[in-house]
């Protein structure tokens, strides 16, 4: 069992459908009224059917007043990192300090070439993410004198004026199930994020690849608490219980208190596009879910 201790947090994956144009806007609406902490957005610049995500993020953050934004992951290869430093920073000061930085290495590698990008190998994408990574967190020091310098073989910084600084510090997020991402992670990242969908092993799975983060993260140095452990989940409510994730809103709560308890995930975004899902996983699910994860601790 491997809790981490971190405050639990409750958001929501919307999906960015470019029609209706307000809807997915109207869904973050919906879950800052709800009281949630967080609302995602994918990220795929090559898919007509969605809208452009920072462009989203920014006039959602606009919309909004208390949940925090981030991309769900955003997409490196098509966003220069810093540019995209400098823009983090000013949508964190604009929204008083609420976007967080998910972002990912790339992987439909067709598209992102269609779109002007360049194709990477596995192990090429992964070394650019760190570099990206080192970028952000210069850029976002002003305190550090001189420019920005970073010679890297996929990203070339040279002098870059820092700044400015964002309104908090904002968590760099990895999507990752590699072991080289997972040990970028832990030498690097502040954050986990990946989907239990995509896990073939499902929720038991999470324990193997948390102790590739937890053995890269011990040999740099961190504390294994410095890693926030997030998920995507899915699910479905009904009146009785049908499975993992499928039932009443205590069971549900019941299903990720233990995520917590045995594996450590303290935030949990749920995928959907309703808005009477939302209200339900807010006023429901979550607290109970701290109910049980602080009676436990």
């Amino acid at each position: 069992m491997t809790d981490y201790g971190h405050d639990l947090q409750f958001g929501v994956f919307v999906t960015p459908a470019a029609h209706p144009a307000q809807h997915a806007v109207e869904l973050a609406v919906a879950a800052d009224r709800a009281g949630l902490d967080l609302v995602t957005f994918q990220d795929h610049p090559y898919q007509p059917r969605f809208h452009d995500t920072w462009t989203l993020l920014s006039y959602a953050a606009s919309r909004t007043s208390r949940v925090h934004v981030s991309g769900n992951v955003l997409n490196l290869p098509l966003r220069q990192p810093a540019v995209l430093a400098r823009a983090a920073a000013s949508l964190d000061l604009l929204s008083g300090g609420r976007f967080e930085l998910g972002i990912g290495a790339g992987g439909f590698w067709d598209a992102i070439e269609a779109m002007g990008g360049r194709r990477l190998t596995p192990g090429q994408s992964v070394q650019a993410l760190e570099e990206a990574i080192t970028i952000f967190r210069e850029i976002w020091n002003p305190a550090e004198r001189g420019g920005v310098r970073v010679d890297g073989e996929f990203y070339q910084v040279r002098g870059a004026k820092r700044g400015p600084a964002p309104a908090h510090d904002i968590p760099i997020w990895l999507g990752a199930y590699k072991p080289r991402m997972l040990r970028l992670i832990g030498r690097k990242a502040d954050g986990w994020l990946p989907s239990l969908g995509y896990l073939p092993g499902g929720p038991a799975e999470l324990a193997s690849l948390n102790a590739v983060i937890d053995d890269a993260a011990t040999a740099a140095g961190r504390s294994l608490k410095a890693i926030r452990r997030l998920l995507n989940v899915g699910g479905q409510f009904s009146a009785r219980s049908n499975g993992f994730l499928n039932g009443p809103p205590d069971q549900w709560a019941e299903d990720l208190a233990g995520l917590t308890l045995e594996y450590g995930v303290s935030t949990f975004i749920l995928a959907t596009d309703d808005a009477a899902t939302i209200e339900l996983y807010a006023a429901e699910v979550a607290p109970a879910t701290r109910e049980l994860v602080a009676a436990a601790r």
